[in-house]
């Protein structure tokens, strides 16, 4: 899986969930997923998918064909899940459930169906959030969120956006590697040295960045801010939408 970077256009940025602090779309994202472990009936994580997916093309910017091709992994995976589920339930060899499905040995039982669909259905509202979040908050921006805003330590988050940032770079390299093998005669396939290659690249990165954080001095005493993120009635309506939203969608599922 070749990783990609991933540009968010100016409609992107400056729509109601891109100028939304991304602390408190972060908090969103967590309450809405502790949320879904408080149930297994399917309506929920539904209603919470729906209702990211319509947030993230409405005041979120998102290109729907972007946000199609980023999520169509996730739903092979979410129906995956669902059907691996409901066919090796024990409650398909239960006989007091009731049938849904009676193909020779196959037996699917209405309890194993709605499980199954259940827990695909949370795959699915995991990956909604998940994109929907990507898709309208900016890395930079993210952590100098988690800096001013909840006052994490500056090496700890710039060094994980510096980490973050540095994965397409692995794809890059690879790329590079597979392009050496080829001038010098041999195959561009697969091959477990292009694994030293990039290990040994990915440490010559990270030895470069970790100078370049030590020279501009993270770490070493207080700091000041280039871009300001500051607290606004954007983010306090969307937290308390999110909430109601949650709430809602759990009372819907009993």
């Amino acid at each position: 899986m070749i990783a990609e970077r991933v540009e968010l256009s100016d409609d992107q940025l400056d729509s109601p969930l891109g100028r939304t602090s991304p602390v408190v779309k972060l908090a969103v994202a967590f309450g809405w997923l502790a949320g879904l472990a408080l149930t297994l009936h399917p309506l929920p994580p539904l209603i919470l998918a729906g209702v990211a997916l319509a947030a993230g093309l409405v005041f979120g910017g998102i290109p729907p064909a972007l946000l199609v091709r980023g999520l169509a992994p996730l739903w092979i995976a979410a129906a995956g899940v669902a059907t691996f589920n409901t066919l090796f339930s024990t409650s398909n060899s239960d006989p007091s459930s009731v049938a849904l499905l009676s193909l020779g040995p196959l037996r699917v039982s209405v309890d194993a169906a709605v499980n199954g669909l259940a827990l695909g259905l949370r795959v699915v509202a995991i990956a909604a959030v998940g994109a929907v979040f990507t898709l309208t908050t900016d890395s930079t921006r993210l952590a100098d969120s988690l800096v001013q805003q909840l006052h994490v330590s500056p090496r700890f988050a710039y060094g994980a956006l510096a980490a973050y940032q540095a994965i397409p770079r692995f794809a890059e390299d690879l790329t590079s590697l597979r392009q050496a093998r080829r001038i010098r005669g041999l195959r561009g396939g697969w091959h477990p040295r292009l694994l030293v290659g990039v290990l040994v690249l990915a440490i010559r990165h990270g030895d470069r960045m970790a100078l370049s954080m030590d020279t501009r001095g993270f770490g070493c005493g207080p700091r000041t801010f280039y871009r300001q993120v500051r607290w606004g009635p954007l983010d306090a309506l969307v937290g308390i939408d999110a909430l109601v939203i949650l709430v809602a969608a759990l009372t819907v599922g009993g």
